[in-house]
């Protein structure tokens, strides 16, 4: 199983997470139903270096479906909203 960072997320339209990355890795882009399905089968696992420390990337079940996000703060929001465009 590889431990792998995350400093980019592909996103939609309407602004929905459709990707993780991190340049010059091998594996990114992944896309979210393949980042999912690794996390929930315990292939790989995915987190957020943040400049103070790291953030899991987690699954979660929607009222739309499954869907990726990191809780690193109290905040409501998505944190992988703020990273940078893949």
């Amino acid at each position: 199983m590889a431990d792998r960072a995350v400093r980019k997320t592909g996103k939609n339209a309407e602004r929905d997470i459709t990707a993780l990355c991190n340049d010059g890795d091998a594996w990114s882009p992944r896309r979210k139903q393949d980042a999912i399905n690794d996390i929930e089968f315990g292939m790989h696992s995915y987190h957020v270096p943040w400049p103070n420390g790291r953030t899991e990337i987690r699954v979660v079940q929607g009222p739309n479906g499954k869907y990726l996000r990191t809780d690193r703060d109290t905040t409501t929001r998505n944190n992988l909203d703020d990273l940078p465009d893949c």
